[in-house]
C-alpha cells in the first residue's frame, strides 16, 4: 500500500487524497504540519529533499514528489487519463498551466491570507499575486464557455489540478462571482462519483 506525505490544508496534497478516493484506492496517511516545520526534518529530507508535501511513498520505499506528477503516476490506464495522444497533451497542458500561471497566484494569497501573521511582510506581495490569479482565472472562465470540462469534455486529473486550490479560492478573498463558468465547472466538479471534500481526514490515518 501507498503512503502519502500531506498536510490537510494543502491544495497540492488534496489532488492526491481526491483521486485516491474517485480511483476507490486504499492509502496511508501521514500528516506533517509545514507551518512546524516537520517536513525539513533529516527523516522526511530523505524521501523528498526538496522538504514538501505531498510525496508519495510506493511499497518498494521509492517516494515520487510534485503533485501533478503523482497524480499523472497514479492515474495512469485509468479514466482520469485519456488514450487519445493529444489529450494526453492537452491535460499535461493544462496541469503545466495550474503549477505556473495559477497556483503561484491563486494558492500563495490563500496561504498569506489565512496562515501569515497580519503584520507579515509577504502580504505586500498580495496585490500583484491577486492579480496575476484573476487573470489565470479569466483563462479558465473562457475555455469554460465553450467545455464543461478541461479536456475532452470529460473529468480528468486536469480538472482535478485545476480545482484544488480555485474551489477555495473565496479563502485568499478572490470574489468568484464574475466567474459564472468556473462556479459552474466547480459545481460539476464536486458532484463527481466518490467526491471528498478538502477537510475530509482520509480513514487510513498514520501518525508521523
Amino acid at each position: 500500500m501507498v503512503t502519502l506525505y500531506d498536510y490537510l490544508d494543502s491544495g497540492n496534497g488534496y489532488k492526491i487524497r481526491l483521486l485516491l478516493a474517485q480511483l476507490e484506492k486504499g492509502y496511508n496517511w501521514v500528516e506533517l504540519d509545514i507551518l512546524a516545520n516537520e517536513t525539513r526534518t533529516p527523516g522526511f529530507l530523505a524521501k523528498n529533499p526538496n522538504g514538501r508535501i505531498p510525496a508519495l511513498e510506493l511499497a518498494d520505499g521509492t517516494c515520487l514528489a510534485e503533485s501533478n506528477a503523482i497524480l499523472w503516476y497514479l492515474a495512469e490506464d485509468s479514466p482520469f487519463i485519456p488514450d487519445d495522444r493529444l489529450k494526453r497533451a492537452q491535460v499535461l497542458q493544462w496541469m503545466f498551466y495550474e503549477q505556473y500561471s495559477h497556483e503561484p497566484y491563486v494558492a500563495t494569497p490563500r496561504f498569506i491570507v489565512k496562515h501569515l501573521p497580519a503584520d507579515s511582510p509577504r502580504r505586500a506581495e498580495l496585490p500583484d499575486r491577486m492579480a496575476r490569479g484573476r487573470a489565470a482565472l479569466d483563462v479558465m472562465e473562457a475555455h469554460l464557455r465553450r467545455h464543461r470540462f478541461f479536456v475532452g469534455e470529460t473529468y480528468s486529473i486536469a480538472d482535478i489540478a485545476l480545482y484544488a486550490y480555485t474551489h477555495v479560492a473565496h479563502e485568499a478573498h478572490f470574489d468568484l462571482t464574475p466567474y459564472v463558468e468556473v462556479s459552474a465547472w466547480i459545481a460539476r466538479v464536486a458532484s463527481q462519483p466518490r467526491y471528498v471534500p478538502l477537510t475530509q481526514r482520509p480513514a487510513a490515518v498514520t501518525a508521523a
